[in-house]
């Protein structure tokens, strides 16, 4: 569905500052995840992830169920998931993510954008958008 950025729209996205091996910048959730299935997390961590892992996909849509294609890599480059500015209980609750990767010494940043590209997908909590094409 195509949307029009405006003033009163704004998004937020959590992510590496360095890239990954594919040059992509990978979001929260699958930083921590890396670093658990590289065996790296505390019991504690653990526990978290798995209960805020289980939080979000109760609470949050996935994008790919509904488009299988949003997150298809030759598609659409760079796609990435950004939280509606309006989605306050999700975006509260990166906080435990985000101090699991200070405690692993893993760099991330908060983006905030008012167009995060070209918008593929949307719900009610977030967008899925692609750089947009420069002419």
């Amino acid at each position: 569905m195509p949307v029009v950025a405006g003033a009163d729209r704004l998004f937020i996205r959590f992510q590496a500052v360095v890239p990954n091996r594919h040059g992509w910048f990978p979001g929260v959730f699958a930083l921590v995840n890396g670093l658990a299935s590289a065996g790296h997390l505390t019991a504690v961590q653990e526990q978290f992830r798995q209960r805020e892992n289980a939080w979000y996909q109760a609470n949050l849509v996935d994008p790919s169920v509904s488009d299988p294609s949003v997150y298809d890599r030759r598609a659409h480059p760079g796609a990435t998931a950004w939280f509606k500015s309006s989605a306050t209980e999700m975006i509260s609750r990166i906080d435990g993510y985000t101090a699991i990767l200070d405690a692993h010494g893993v760099r991330w940043a908060r983006l905030r954008s008012g167009s995060p590209g070209d918008i593929l997908y949307e719900d009610i909590h977030q967008v899925i958008a692609k750089p947009a094409c420069s002419s």
